[in-house]
């Protein structure tokens, strides 16, 4: 048996373990003020010891670990020792708003002071309504029936089970799409591609699987198999490598749901509230899904909020009788006042401050001035995608970027090295530039841009000017600055 690791000491006032009523000691506890002087030491021992060891490995690789942040205001990061870190990954599409938005935080603060309700089961919410009401005015078409809980996973789950219930027990089967991301709970972990995040989980196995954006596999799918009752798609795919589809191919969508009675559901958790420049993505096709999902920025960066929103009709042939309407009530903390309040109010700020129309502006100057990197780095820079503040930037296979002598040996390895040469560039724009950026799951050659629509154009020059400060280096460079980054 492994020994159990030693115990972190974090300095403290000593304690004579004071015994509380009935005779239980109170632990060694950590306050809230010890956590935050923490040193980095001691949280790189306690997330070793007790959260992830094996993530706090690839922290190291990219120098995320040396990093402690001590506070955060709108654009920006600010470390241990002062340094602002612009934020181009924006925890993957959850910080609209910014960093501490003045109004979030004031409204937030006014719920608090004057001590109302949170949870609200036995009675109804006020502020779980207003929110639904919003959605629904919000939202185009019919969907206009709220759930609210606290994760993307867990929004994707209530799409899932409504669906399901309304096309019926003769229509169980599920298709979705190559290269997929829906959660990590086990019912949208089934309708997740690829094997890392699958592991070997059972799974349900009511699926079928097609290639993202091929509607023809959708046609022939739905003809072969008149079980198939849900279709599953993200509208942009954020996992996948920021892959989106023409907005044909949704019409086509729409139509052949329509023809099949199939019901669609669009997974907006990442791509929604905003991002594309629409506040749907699927907006930009002219369609209305069946059922969608929101959350990430839904909770304004400071709570957990997601949303299932569905048709009028799906929703209440699923849960449309008082023999059925508790089936997937909401969870203990769905529809916790707080956490409602933050995305009223988020939702507001959305249009007071135009944010939607400042991501599809920003989006595209920023589009603009990847592109114009690309035309420059061709070498190194294979792609340049995206709609509004979601964009993917694909690197070349490592060997492309080398000279034409060293590619036939260097090819060979190409699959193992994926993700080595963004990995590389994102250490070092942290590390040289003072800037943060995301990657991709299944495309590791991706950088993941999704900074907060807050973003303005000087944000964009500062972090495209930095790309291209670096990658003017050339790639044996970044190599080497990159390694001798990791003996620094």
């Amino acid at each position: 048996m492994l020994d159990k690791p030693a115990r972190v000491t974090v300095d403290a006032p000593a304690l004579d373990a004071p015994v509380l009523d009935g005779g239980i000691r109170k632990p060694d506890l950590i306050t809230v003020e010890q956590a935050k002087a923490m040193s980095l030491a001691d949280m790189t021992t306690l997330f070793k010891d007790h959260l992830n060891p094996g993530q706090l490995h690839f922290m190291k690789l990219l120098g995320f670990n040396k990093v402690k942040v001590e506070s955060a205001e709108g654009m920006y990061y600010t470390d241990q020792n002062g340094r602002k870190i612009l934020d181009f990954f924006g925890g993957f599409g959850s910080l609209a708003f910014g960093h501490n938005h003045p109004r979030i935080l004031s409204a937030r603060k006014k719920f608090q002071d004057e001590n109302r309700h949170e949870i609200a089961i036995a009675f109804m919410s006020q502020y779980a309504s207003a929110l639904a009401k919003n959605l629904a005015a919000i939202a185009p078409g019919d969907l206009d029936m709220v759930f609210l809980g606290s994760s993307g996973s867990e929004a994707m789950e209530a799409a899932l089970k409504v669906a399901e219930r309304a096309a019926g027990p003769k229509r169980p089967r599920i298709v979705y799409a190559e290269n997929s991301f829906h959660g990590k709970t086990k019912g949208v972990l089934s309708i997740t591609d690829g094997p890392l995040y699958r592991g070997e989980f059972k799974l349900l196995d009511n699926n079928v699987k097609v290639p993202f954006g091929d509607i023809d596999a959708i046609r022939n799918a739905f003809e072969r198999d008149p079980t198939i009752g849900v279709l599953v798609l993200e509208t942009i795919q954020g996992g996948g490598g920021i892959i989106s589809a023409p907005p044909e191919f949704w019409r086509e969508v729409r139509a052949l749901c329509d023809k099949h009675g199939v019901i669609w559901v669009a997974d907006e958790v990442q791509c929604g509230m905003g991002r594309s420049g629409r506040f749907f993505a699927f907006e930009h096709s002219g369609v209305v899904p069946d059922v969608t999902a929101l959350a990430k920025s839904l909770g304004g960066g400071k709570s957990a909020m997601a949303a299932m929103i569905a048709k009028r009709d799906v929703y209440m042939k699923a849960y449309g009788t008082k023999n059925t309407a508790m089936i997937h009530a909401q969870a203990t903390f769905g529809g916790i006042g707080e956490a409602c309040i933050t995305a009223i109010e988020g939702l507001n700020i959305m249009y007071d401050e135009d944010l939607i129309e400042n991501a599809a502006v920003q989006g595209d100057y920023l589009l603009e001035r990847l592109n114009a990197l690309k035309a420059k780095y061709p070498k190194i820079i294979k792609d340049v995608r995206g709609q509004g503040l979601m964009v993917g930037l694909e690197f070349q296979d490592f060997s492309q970027t080398l000279p034409m002598v060293l590619r036939p040996v260097v090819g060979v390895l190409d699959d193992k090295l994926k993700g080595s040469l963004s990995g590389f560039i994102g250490a070092l724009l942290l590390k040289d530039y003072d800037t943060l950026v995301a990657f991709t799951e299944y495309n590791r050659n991706v950088i993941r841009l999704e900074p907060p629509l807050i973003c303005e154009r000087q944000h964009v020059d500062q972090f495209v000017d930095a790309l291209d400060d670096l990658l003017g280096r050339g790639i044996i460079r970044i190599v080497k600055d990159f390694i001798g980054s990791q003996f620094g």
